[in-house]
C-alpha cells in the first residue's frame, strides 16, 4: 500500500475495533509541539514549566491556577483553548466521535487550525488504501483553502498557503501565472501522466486540480462518499452534475459559505446575475442507499451539493457542514 500524507499524523494513532482512531498520548504530543504553543524566548518562566509538564504527562490534569500564573495574557489564551480542546479528545472515544461532538457542538471556540487537522486525520482514515491520486487530491479541499484559476475552460485550484508563500507579499496573480518554468517542477496541474508522482509530494501539496475535469469531479464525489460513510455510517451516492435544473429540488447543502449563500438564494428563487454563475464550481447530486434513512420531506429525490468560490476566487471548504446539513430522518424526529 502507498503511504501518503503522513503530516496528518495518521501514524501517531492507534485504530479502534470501531474503525475509528484512538487518541494518543503522541497525538497530543504533536500539538503541544507546534510553534504557536512552544514557549518563545520571552516567555514567563509559569509558562516554560507548563510546557515541560506536558511534554513529559500529555494528559496531566492543568488547574486555572496554572493557567493564572501565565504572565503574558494571549499566551494564557492559547493555553486555555488548547486544553480546552485536548480535554475534548481524551474523552472521546476516539478522534473521529471527537470531531463530531465539536460540529454537532456548534465548533465554540474550536480554531479552524484544529478542526482543519482533525479533518485531515480523519480523511488519512477513511481513505486507508485509496490507489487514486485524482481522490486524494481533491480531498485536499477538506482541509486545506484553495485558490482558484479559471482559464480557457479550466478550473484550476492550487493550495492557497503554497501560492501565498510564492507570492510573498506581490500582488495576487492567477495560477496560470504560478505555472511557468521556476514553478513548474514544483506547481504542476494532475493529470494522467504525471499522476504517479503524487504519493512523493502529497504532504508538500504542490498539485493543482483541475476541477473541470471527470476524474477530478469523480474524485471529489467519492470523498464525499467516504466522508459520510465513516463519520455518519450513511452509505450514499454522490454524482456531478452539470447544474442545478431540478424544477424539484427539495434540499441542499452548501460545502463553503459562499455555496451556501448562493443557494439560499436559489431556494428563494432569485435568478444569480452572471458573477454569482461564475463563483458556483460545481453541482453533485447526493443519494441515500437506504431511503428510510432520509427525511420525508425530501425522500428519494437527491439533496444537491454546491461548491462555490468566493469574491477573492478562494474555496474554503466545511466539510461539517455535510454532517448537520444533511436531511437524515433521525434528526428530523
Amino acid at each position: 500500500m502507498t503511504e501518503f500524507w503522513v503530516s496528518s499524523g495518521h501514524h501517531l494513532t492507534q485504530r479502534t475495533e470501531g474503525g475509528g482512531l484512538a487518541v494518543t498520548d503522541e497525538l497530543i504530543l504533536a500539538y503541544l509541539a507546534r510553534p504557536e504553543l512552544v514557549p518563545p524566548e520571552e516567555a514567563c518562566e509559569a509558562e516554560r514549566a507548563l510546557h515541560a509538564a506536558l511534554m513529559a504527562a500529555p494528559r496531566r490534569p492543568v488547574s486555572r491556577d496554572d493557567l493564572g500564573r501565565i504572565a503574558d495574557a494571549d499566551a494564557r489564551e492559547n493555553w486555555e483553548v488548547m486544553l480546552a480542546f485536548r480535554d475534548r479528545l481524551l474523552t472521546a472515544r476516539s478522534v473521529e466521535a471527537a470531531y463530531l461532538a465539536l460540529v454537532r457542538g456548534g465548533l465554540q471556540g474550536v480554531p479552524g487550525l484544529f478542526l482543519n487537522q482533525l479533518c485531515h486525520l480523519i480523511l488519512r482514515n477513511a481513505l486507508d488504501g485509496c490507489e487514486d491520486p485524482f481522490v486524494l487530491r481533491a480531498a485536499e479541499l477538506f482541509f486545506r483553502p484553495q485558490r482558484v484559476s479559471l482559464h480557457e475552460g479550466a478550473v484550476l485550484l492550487a493550495d492557497a498557503e503554497v501560492i501565498e508563500a510564492r507570492e510573498g507579499s506581490a500582488p495576487l496573480s492567477p495560477l496560470v501565472t504560478m505555472l511557468g518554468k521556476e514553478a513548474a517542477n514544483e506547481l504542476d496541474v494532475l493529470n494522467d501522466e504525471n499522476a504517479w508522482t503524487y504519493w512523493s509530494r502529497s504532504d508538500a501539496f504542490t498539485m493543482a486540480l483541475n476541477l473541470a475535469g471527470t476524474k477530478a469531479r469523480d474524485g471529489l464525489a467519492r470523498v464525499v462518499e467516504a466522508y459520510i460513510g465513516h463519520l455518519l455510517h450513511v452509505p450514499v451516492r454522490v454524482e456531478p452534475r452539470d447544474g442545478l435544473e431540478d424544477p424539484d429540488w427539495r434540499w441542499f447543502v452548501g460545502l463553503d459559505a459562499e455555496a451556501t449563500r448562493l443557494g439560499n438564494a436559489l431556494w428563494n428563487g432569485e435568478a444569480p446575475d452572471a458573477a454569482a454563475r461564475e463563483r458556483l464550481l460545481a453541482v453533485f447530486a447526493l443519494t441515500f442507499a437506504d431511503p428510510a434513512r432520509v427525511d420525508p420531506r425530501v425522500g428519494e429525490k437527491p439533496v444537491y451539493l454546491l461548491l462555490a468560490m468566493n469574491a477573492e476566487k478562494t474555496v474554503t471548504l466545511k466539510p461539517h457542514n455535510l454532517v448537520v446539513g444533511l436531511p437524515l430522518a433521525d434528526r428530523a424526529a
